[in-house]
């Protein structure tokens, strides 16, 4: 009868603690603490270490994320956060300039380049129409080159711009000045003027030079700038580089070397003047926008004005703008 009674289960139960799978949650909850702190202070440091112009562009992009090109393809943004998001600048701030000056953004550059190609064509079309400009235009070379849009007048035999040795303008020279000085002064560019004699021999018994001759007229070119009410602070630099930069060096005596040259400054150039003096660049908000606008809307009334005018009669082509594309060429 003892072999049949059922046996005894005693069953203990423990109480208090956390025993099981839930031990070390604590652990893990802990860590996601850690984590996020660690990104708290990394963001903290990542704000205090950045530009102005880098904290604008991402508020930009909260203000405006569907500007952002994330579906593919190039991206005109200043900001590049790789793949193929960036942070937009908004329509207002495509020409904003880096916060050291160094570089610019690719809308700045092409921008800017925009710009210039539009008043080299506003330019040709007042050598081309005007009769002031037009009985000079084999005198004129117009190019956008890498520092800006380059404009010189150059010295023929029988028509030169100065008399030889003499730093005085003549009546034509002028008036080329006169009719191109209100074009030159649409755009914020500032300006550069340098002068050129040939590779003749010139030294009077004073010591006066090629140097000082070619100096001397280039601020003769600057005062008649001045006349016409092109602001004196936009013109940077005023240079003599007597016969250094022939342009047919294959014929240095050639009455050609001997030239005035304008150049409209990009805005890189111009601050590479203020640093080659050891000044900060001047600071400025660009407005290129509005000026190739106005540029653009400006030369297609000239070409239908001009076209017109061809058509009627009253006026006739007298041949291609002469472009400077390098010495000799």
């Amino acid at each position: 009868m003892a072999e049949n009674a059922q046996p005894i289960i005693i069953k203990k139960i423990k109480k208090g603690g956390h025993g099981g799978h839930h031990g070390g949650s604590w652990k893990v909850a802990y860590a996601d603490f850690v984590t996020a702190m660690m990104a708290f202070f990394l963001l903290l440091w990542l704000l205090s270490s950045t530009n102005e112009e880098t904290l604008s562009g991402v508020a930009d992009y909260f203000d405006n994320p569907s500007a952002i090109n994330a579906a593919g393809g190039a991206s005109t943004s200043m900001i590049e956060l790789g793949g193929n998001v960036d942070v937009s600048q908004g329509d207002g701030d495509d020409n904003r300039e880096s916060n050291s000056f160094e570089y610019y953004s690719e809308a700045f550059e092409r921008m800017e380049l925009d710009k210039l190609e539009e008043l080299q064509e506003e330019l040709e079309y007042e050598i081309e129409s005007s009769p002031a400009l037009n009985e000079f235009k084999d005198q004129l070379m117009i190019d956008i080159t890498d520092e800006g849009l380059h404009i010189q007048i150059i010295d023929k035999n029988n028509r030169p711009m100065f008399d030889l040795g003499s730093a005085q303008l003549k009546s034509y020279a002028k008036k080329i000045i006169r009719e191109i000085a209100p074009i030159l002064n649409k755009v914020e560019n500032k300006i550069s003027i340098s002068g050129h004699t040939d590779a003749r021999r010139y030294m009077r018994s004073d010591g006066y030079s090629n140097w000082e001759l070619s100096s001397d007229r280039a601020n003769a070119a600057r005062r008649e700038l001045v006349k016409t009410g092109f602001p004196s602070g936009k013109i940077a630099r005023v240079v003599g580089l007597a016969s250094k930069f022939l342009l047919y060096k294959e014929s240095p005596l050639d009455p050609r070397n001997r030239r005035i040259s304008i150049l409209l400054m990009k805005k890189k150039v111009e601050d590479d003047i203020y640093r080659g003096q050891g000044l900060e660049p001047e600071r400025r908000l660009e407005t290129m926008k509005k000026e190739t606008s106005q540029s653009k809307t400006k030369n297609n009334e000239n070409a239908r004005t001009l076209e017109d005018a061809i058509r009627s009669g009253t006026t006739r082509r007298t041949g291609e703008i002469v472009r400077f594309r390098g010495a000799g060429e």
